[in-house]
Parts: structure tokens; sequence; C-alpha cells
């Protein structure tokens, strides 16, 4: 160990007395990079089971928020920490409702909004996210309060969305991931900026496959 190089018992010091922030420190990173790993790798299979509509993207994707919210929570992302708490129900309401319909039907059907509920659900992020962003900065030491609450918001809406099998839920996720790209890149996480840069070209790659489950159904 380098004289210039403090030891992780002098971090830990340093952190518990206020100096170092225990989210950007390297003590904390450690045991978050596997944790990250792992969720990264769940987040990935999840994507892709959802792409093919596949019910067993569930099980890889409650796994996925349960590590995420951990590891969100540490690095005071707290709408993305708490987001996932609602994405663990939703997940859990979203592979009771695929896998009513593959019973019923044979197959998870694409199906779309109307343009007055596509209005309506524009404008209720809209008003959401100014309400969770204002909470989060004045109630919170939140690091990026609007940012994070747009994403957070955005997911929400599009995980409601693709759980009731509307097709315009890879918009929103298309959206979601370039913003998150950015955010998770500017707290230092990484691997995880890095997977919502492939959940960007999954999310394109799902819209035009859902486009084409439902033209095929439409011909049938």
């Amino acid at each position: 160990m380098s004289c210039g190089e403090p030891s992780d018992r002098a971090r830990q010091g340093k952190a518990a007395q206020g100096g170092l922030d225990p989210a950007d420190s390297e003590l904390y990173r450690r045991p978050m990079s596997l944790l990250e790993a792992i969720a990264v790798a769940l987040g990935l299979i999840n994507v892709v089971l959802i792409v093919y509509r596949s019910l067993w993207n569930y099980p890889f994707g409650i796994a996925m928020v349960v590590l995420y919210a951990h590891i969100f929570f540490g690095a005071r992302l707290y709408s993305d920490a708490l987001l996932q708490l609602f994405f663990f129900v939703v997940q859990i309401y979203g592979w009771v409702h695929w896998a009513r319909v593959a019973a019923q039907t044979g197959d998870v059907a694409v199906v779309r909004l109307t343009q007055r509920a596509r209005l309506a659900w524009m404008i209720g992020c809209a008003v959401a996210t100014a309400i969770w962003g204002l909470g989060m900065q004045h109630f919170t030491d939140a690091a990026y309060p609007w940012w994070d609450g747009g994403v957070a918001i955005l997911s929400v809406v599009a995980q409601l969305l693709m759980s009731r099998r509307f097709i315009e839920n890879w918009v929103l996720w298309i959206a979601v991931d370039v913003l998150a790209i950015g955010l998770y890149a500017a707290k230092d996480l990484w691997l995880t900026a890095g997977l919502y840069g492939v959940f960007l070209l999954l999310s394109i790659w799902g819209l035009v496959g859902w486009r084409g489950a439902e033209r095929r159904m439409a011909a049938a």
C-alpha cells in the first residue's frame, strides 16, 4: 500500500466522521460490484425474455429488483430504491396477468393504447415527475432528485404498460434507458450504466418485435 492511499480502517473512520461519502468511497464499491454484476446479468436475461414475450422473464425480474433495491439505496438514489419495491409488486401482478392471458389464448397477445389513453398517461407522467422530483429535492439528500425522479416515474409507467401488454411500454423504456445511462454514469455505477446501454438496444429490438407480433396477430 502506497503512502498516498489510506487503509480500509482509515476509510471507515473517515466515513463515520462524515468526511467521506460512503456511496462514493472505494470501500463501499467493493461489495457493490459483485451484487451489481449479478443484477446486470439477471436484468439482461429478464429483458431478452420479455422481448420474446416469455413468462419466464418474471423470476429473473423479481431477483433483479431485490438486488437493485439494495444497490440504489446505498448510492443514495432513493427514487430508484423505492421504485424497486414497486417493481417487485408489479412483477408479481404481471406474471399472474400474462399467465392468465396465455392460458386463455395460447399466447401473450400485444395490444395498444387509445389516443385518449396515451394523452392521459403523458399528462400523468409530467405531473408525477414534478411532484416526485420536488419532494426528493426538499425532503431527502438525493443526489439528482429531478433526473432520478424522471427515470423513476417513467419506469413506473413503462412497467405498468408492460404488465398489461401495451406495445407503448417499449417507447417509454427507450426514454428511460437514455436518461438512466447518464444518471448511473454520474454516480459511478458503470456496470449499471452499461447495462442500460444494452437495455436501450434491447428496447428498440422489443419495440420492433412486438410490432411484428401485432401485425401477425392482425393478419391471422
